[in-house]
């Protein structure tokens, strides 16, 4: 029996209505709706974000400091080299995506599969990109220390350039070993001990003529704030209490906590959507091998998972404007 369809009057026209509006299936119009909810989602996360870093403008760190790691070139400043190669990578995802819907629309089952496994091959080297920065980011380089107030301390050379603890640290024989709570202060404890202590870097600090504490704040002209020998020796005196390697949800080498807590939750949000991808895309590349669509004589489902990877590519775009050039 057939269905029974009411007439509008505007079948046909764009908004016309009926069983398929704009002309689009219900499975990409469904899309079209997860995309929207979900640039909702990242739009008050990156709010936030902004927020938050013009709130502590005059201790934010710089990115350029932060992220100047490339494989293979250790100890190599290269300022956002290697999050720019991510971001090149993901957006030439987006492209091998492109050319697949291409291929789909043009029933190319050889060339859907050329250009989808390419997708997944980029989609697979960003994700393994972002847990190399991850690790890093945790691991830290130079170290610092904190103050009773949550303030850090980093120290440089008389040209400004920074020093790492493990090149002033006097070395003292003995085993650290990690303050717990069941020997300590209640409530006290630590999931790691630093290779260093703050007595030891005391002492080569005094030793050092050339060392000088940098701290966040930003001088006038627009620079991290160097202090003079005397006071980096009283800073270090009066008011370092501890020592922080690499950055966690509550501590970070490189500024306030709060630039560490965004970092993972934006950052690993977006990871996960990659993630989500990837596997889609791999499920959906198998169909292609196997045949799937050529039998359906339709490859809407390599266009509709386009859809949601050319937003995931798109919403990096908006996290490394935010992150890492502002």
């Amino acid at each position: 029996m057939d269905a029974t369809v009411v007439r509008t009057g505007t079948e046909g026209k764009t908004w016309g209505g009926g069983n398929q509006p704009l002309g689009a299936s219900y499975g990409k119009l469904m899309m079209w709706f997860f995309i929207l909810s979900d640039a909702l989602t990242f739009t008050g996360f990156l709010s936030a974000y902004g927020f938050s870093r013009f709130k502590f403008a005059d201790s934010w760190p710089i990115p350029d400091e932060v992220f100047n790691h490339f494989p293979f070139l250790h100890g190599v400043d290269a300022p956002m080299y290697y999050v720019a190669l991510m971001t090149f990578i993901l957006i030439f995802s987006s492209v091998t995506m492109v050319l697949a819907v291409d291929a789909g629309h043009q029933m190319k089952q050889g060339k859907v599969t050329t250009y989808m496994f390419l997708t997944i091959i980029g989609g697979l080297i960003f994700l393994g990109s972002q847990a190399w920065e991850w690790t890093n980011f945790i691991q830290g380089e130079y170290g610092a220390l904190k103050t009773k107030g949550g303030k850090i301390l980093q120290f440089v050379d008389g040209e400004g350039h920074r020093v790492a603890l493990e090149d002033i640290a006097v070395a003292h024989e003995g085993e650290r070993v990690t303050h717990a709570n069941n020997t300590g202060v209640w409530f006290e404890g630590e999931s790691t001990v630093s290779e260093f202590t703050l007595e030891e870097i005391k002492e080569g600090f005094a030793a050092n003529d050339n060392l000088f504490i940098r701290t966040l704040d930003f001088n006038e002209e627009g620079e991290k704030n160097i202090l003079s020998r005397g006071d980096s020796q009283k800073w270090l005196d009066n008011n370092a209490v501890g020592i922080v390697e690499g950055a966690n949800l509550t501590e970070n080498e490189y500024g306030p906590p709060l630039f560490a807590d965004f970092f993972f939750f934006i950052t690993g949000f977006h990871g996960f959507h990659v993630l989500s991808g990837v596997i889609i895309n791999v499920i959906i590349f198998f169909n292609v091998i196997v045949g799937t669509y050529e039998r359906r004589r339709s490859y809407e489902m390599v266009e509709k998972v386009g859809l949601y990877w050319h937003f995931v590519d798109l919403v990096w775009v908006f996290v490394f404007t935010f992150f890492y050039l502002v």
